[in-house]
């Protein structure tokens, strides 16, 4: 048998690929019109109705725009909804640029500490070049956020608005990035050639000064203080003069995050369920609390789902938004973007062999606001608030099979009191580590 491709498989493969008029057909609607669009069936997305037995409402839609801030917007939104409920508004946002302006400061120590922490690897070894390759990404998980949150407090969106930087954050993201580098070269050198702890971490200090200044010149300073007027659906009246941003999250928000529990979906053979898990040289805050998640068997995640969002509250969840992403038509579903039968092929992929192959995983973080239990008590397709705008979607909105959940949904944050006594017993096991670039480690942005 041969190892190339010769002139006579492909003679054969092009009268296999002509002779066949479904073939012909489906490359003209996809030469069009694109394969996505070319994939989604009516049928499919008309089995998906706008319409919840159980439906949170929220605010204006928010746009992350060119940056890899999803965690960010989704995390906020779901404190912003309690914002509203509590105080009465018709729509409240939170500043997305506050936290990022925070989680650049901390990533940027987060990867010096790193580099001071892997002085004996190799420049080239898999180790530092994972390292390496971003330390400065957008995206991030659940707990990343919460270490920023615990530490920094919220401010809303008035007092702290987006940059230009903010909206399209690649350019910013680029010169920052090569600055980190160029600082760990100096930091490594300065280490081999025998410099004191004490001599590095002041060094360190000094470039995280220059980390400082780049984001104030790209992002604004953070206010330290703010004043706020909030005006309710009745025209009822709250006020505060020189309230601090943690003062501001303690009255006005009030989630305990500590009581926030991260629960995976990640059914591989690497991975017994039922355990804790953490990834190596993940986070951001170095003081903080270490990412760490419990990974259970999809029907108690969404037992937990559904017990939140009938008791009044959204929930945060990481999924793979790429997988059968109908974004026109605002659905997520296998059996609206039917790729498989345009191709005329099948993907047979487990859900863990996804993970396990790098096929998949968790690469965008939105809100879960409503779930339709139909006549059986099972859930049948779950309502989503995204972070791409209102031209994206339904309005901003879209709409996830239940099916589409089981495969693509990994994370989800829920507060503890919503998981039965078994399943907080678990929360108590030791954290078993996983490498940095397991895809459990893998950021939503």
């Amino acid at each position: 048998m041969s190892n190339i491709v010769s002139f006579e498989n492909l003679e054969g493969f092009s009268q296999d690929f002509n002779s066949d008029r479904a073939n012909l057909i489906a490359a003209n609607a996809v030469h069009k019109n694109g394969i996505l669009e070319t994939a989604t069936d009516y049928r499919g997305v008309r089995s998906l109705p706008n319409s919840f037995s159980v439906d949170l409402k929220t605010g204006k839609i928010t746009d992350q725009k060119a940056s890899g801030r999803c965690w960010i917007f989704s995390a906020l939104n779901t404190f912003r909804y309690e914002i509203m409920k509590k105080y009465n508004l018709d729509n409240f946002e939170l500043s997305q640029n506050y936290i990022f302006f925070y989680d650049k400061l901390e990533k940027a120590n987060f990867f010096l500490e790193s580099v001071l922490q892997t002085l004996d690897e190799p420049v080239d070894g898999r180790l530092y070049s994972f390292l390496n390759a971003g330390p400065l990404a957008d995206g991030g998980q659940w707990d990343m956020f919460a270490n920023l949150v615990e530490k920094y407090g919220v401010v809303p969106k008035e007092a702290y608005p987006d940059a230009a930087s903010a909206t399209a954050s690649r350019w910013f993201d680029d010169f920052l990035t090569s600055k980190l580098r160029e600082d760990a070269i100096t930091l490594r050198n300065k280490a081999i050639s025998g410099q004191s702890d004490a001599a590095l971490q002041k060094e360190k200090t000094a470039m995280l000064g220059e980390i400082y200044r780049m984001l104030v010149i790209s992002l604004g300073e953070p206010p330290k203080t703010f004043d706020i007027t909030l005006r309710d659906k009745d025209d009822k009246v709250y006020q505060e003069n020189g309230i601090t941003p943690k003062e501001f999250y303690d009255k006005y928000v009030g989630i305990k995050l500590s009581d926030q529990i991260s629960i995976v979906n990640a059914p591989a053979e690497n991975k017994p369920m039922n355990k804790m898990y953490t990834v190596k040289f993940l986070g951001n805050v170095v003081e903080g609390t270490p990412v760490h998640y419990l990974n259970l068997p999809i029907d108690k995640l969404k037992e937990a789902v559904i017990a939140q969002l009938k008791d009044g509250h959204p929930v945060w969840f990481g999924s793979d938004c790429l997988k059968f992403s109908g974004r026109k038509d605002g659905v997520f579903d296998r059996e609206s973007v039917r790729a498989e039968e345009l191709f005329n092929i099948t993907y047979n992929f487990t859900k863990g062999d996804r993970l396990m192959y790098g096929d998949s995983a968790m690469n965008h973080a939105m809100v879960l606001l409503g779930v339709n239990i139909n006549n059986d008590g099972k859930p049948d397709r779950w309502r989503i608030e995204n972070s791409w705008g209102k031209d994206a979607g339904r309005d901003g909105y879209y709409i996830a099979s239940d099916s589409w959940f089981d495969e693509f949904v990994y994370q989800v944050v829920v507060d503890k009191k919503y998981l039965d006594d078994e399943t907080l017993k678990l929360l108590d096991q030791p954290l078993i580590e996983l490498e940095p670039w397991d895809p459990l480690g893998s950021l939503a942005d």
